[in-house]
This record gives C-alpha cells, structure tokens and sequence, in this order.
C-alpha cells in the first residue's frame, strides 16, 4: 500500500520536471499529463494511524476507614435463677351439705279476667278467703224534679263476700219442682204474665251449675231507649268487649221492645260470666240484669218491676241454693267498688229489698 503513493510521487516529480523544461510537449505525454494531473487530485493523504490506548477504569477511592479503637470489655453478669416455688397444693373440696328438699311450686292461679275469655274456670282453692268490698257514701241528691232520691240510706258498713274457689264438681242444678217438662209441653205452676213459656224454656236449656250463681245484681241502661241487641252492638264494637253484651237479662220500657219484655242474652245461654261490675269475681257468681231506662230523670214502669220480680223468682228456683243461701239481691251501686249511681237516684230501692 506505502508504493504506489511513492511510485505516484516520483512520476509526478519527473513530469514537473519535464514542464519546467523548455522542449515542447507532445500529444501522448500531455495527455499523460493530464492524467496524472487528474490522479493527484484525486489521491488524499491518509491520516496516520493513532496507537491505540487500553481503556483505563477508574479505581474506585478507597474510603477512610476510622481508626478502629479497642475498647475494655464489660463483664457481663447474668441473673441468678429463681427458684421456683413449689406448687401449692390445692384444698380438698368442702363437703357441701345436702340441699333440702324443696317442695314443688305451687301452681299460681289464672287471673280472673272478665273479657278475655269465653269461658272462665275459677283455680281451685284450699281455703275460704274473704274479700271485703268498701261501698261508696250514699248520694241523696236533689233529682232533677227538685225532690230527693227515693229508697232507704244505702250501708255504710262494707260486704263482706267470701271467696272460695272452684268448689268441687256438683253436677248440673234440676230444673225446678213445679216447671218440669211433661210429654206436651211444661207441667203445672204459676201463671206468669212477663215470663213466657219460651223464655222458661231457654233459661231451662243452659246448662247451669250447682252452686255457681250467688248474686242477682240490678242496672240501669242510662237511656230511655235501647235492647238488648242495640245494648250487645255496643258493648262489642264500642266497649270492645269480647264476648258482647255485659248483662244476662235485659227488661224492655216499650221503646225499642215490649213493656216488661224479658230478653235472654248470650252470657246466660252460655252460662259464662258477666261484664256489668268492676270486679272479676262478682262477675262470676252475679247474674246481671238491666232495665232499659234513665232512673235519674225517670221511675220504672210497673210492667218492668212486674217483670224483674217473676224472673228473680224462676231463677232462684232454677240456681237452688248456695251455701244454703237464696240468690241475694242488690243494687249495682250497693256492691260495685267503684262509686256509682246506677241503677239510679229514682230508683225504688225500698221495694227490691222488701220484695227479695
């Protein structure tokens, strides 16, 4: 490669040197001229060749390392080991005294609710209680006529009423001596005017209890007008009472039935208890019945007084007895224990408690 720019370099020499003669120049050798000319132009010098250096990593500077200082060792002391205590024995178990034999609970009695039932059973009880009823002050006011309440000064002393339970079954009570059913209707008795042949025969049909009925207790509707339907829509849609209308009896005054008509309601036909007083128990053992009327504005009529005496009468041969007792006869005001003045100011006290 280094000969031919050396062989280059002497031809041009020779040909610089044959120009610079005065001879002239031929054809031939001026084209070789011309050539040569164009040759060296066309040539460059090639760069010379560097030596070729190895790269050089750089070291990495060496850190100072601190002058390491020994220091005295500490001694180390470890804790002495505990030692551990033995384990306490546990106490022998007390002997536990034998539990005492309990007797069984026992079983409390239903609540007496007057309207939650249909039928209501009384608990059974051992022991004759007595439950004392304090009746309010007797009201003598005018009337509305301007003159005073007719009837005797009611009791200030409270009734006492004993409560014994549910006695033990005693079967159904007969029906009475002189109204017993023949082969073609009922047998011989007395003639009754208010008490009809149907009437006897529903109050012959419930089943009524030996002993169960006490009391025949007297209201009062408050309205010169009503029955016992009107009375039993009220008493269950308005009252909400269950089992409809609170009385057993209703005695019509002529307006929305007969004077002196007797009505038999559903608690009698079921023989279930009453919702006319303030106490449950009462309601259990009093029969109620209502005249329809306002006996503090107005008298019963005489087909109504006429009535209630025929039907206390039947009844009480239909109940018999209890404890050896007659159904008693009161007034709602003279046994409730809340104060009331049904069945009213007007009311003929006198005559119920000289006709019973």
């Amino acid at each position: 490669m280094r000969a031919a720019p050396v062989f280059l370099i002497s031809l041009g020499l020779s040909f610089s040197a044959a120009l610079s003669a005065p001879a002239q120049i031929s054809p031939e050798e001026q084209r070789k001229r011309d050539l040569f000319l164009q040759a060296r132009e066309s040539i460059e010098p090639a760069p010379a060749a560097s030596p070729v250096r190895p790269a050089v990593r750089p070291q990495p500077r060496p850190r100072p390392v601190a002058e390491s200082v020994e220091q005295p060792l500490e001694p180390i002391t470890l804790p002495s080991p505990r030692s551990t205590p033995p384990p306490r024995p546990k106490p022998a178990p007390r002997a536990t005294p034998k539990a005492k034999a309990t007797p069984p609970p026992r079983p409390k009695p239903p609540a007496l609710v007057a309207e939650s039932a249909d039928d209501l059973v009384l608990p059974p009880a051992k022991e004759e209680r007595s439950e004392v009823i304090k009746l309010p002050p007797p009201r003598s006011g005018p009337t509305p006529q301007g003159g005073r309440a007719s009837g005797p000064e009611l009791p200030t002393s409270p009734i006492v009423i004993e409560k014994s339970g549910q006695e033990k079954e005693q079967g159904l009570a007969p029906l009475p001596a002189g109204e017993r059913r023949g082969w073609f209707g009922l047998g011989g008795g007395p003639r009754h005017r208010y008490l009809t042949r149907s009437v006897r025969a529903a109050i012959d049909r419930a089943p009524v209890k030996r002993g169960r009925w006490q009391y025949v207790i007297v209201h009062n509707s408050a309205t010169r007008q009503g029955n016992a339907r009107i009375f039993g829509h009220y008493h269950k849609n308005v009252r909400k009472m269950k089992n409809g209308l609170a009385y057993h009896f209703v005695i019509g005054n002529g307006t929305s039935s007969g004077d002196g008509e007797i009505e038999i309601g559903p608690r009698w036909t079921r023989q279930i208890n009453g919702g006319h007083v303030a106490s449950d128990y009462l309601n259990n053992i009093g029969i109620g019945i209502c005249f329809v009327g306002d006996f503090n504005r107005d008298l019963p009529s005489k087909a109504q007084l006429a009535a209630l005496e025929e039907l206390i009468k039947y009844l009480r041969k239909r109940v018999g007895r209890s404890k050896g007792r007659v159904l008693m006869v009161k007034a709602h005001r003279e046994i409730n224990p809340r104060p009331t003045d049904c069945p009213g100011n007007r009311f003929p006290y006198s005559w119920m408690h000289r006709t019973f």
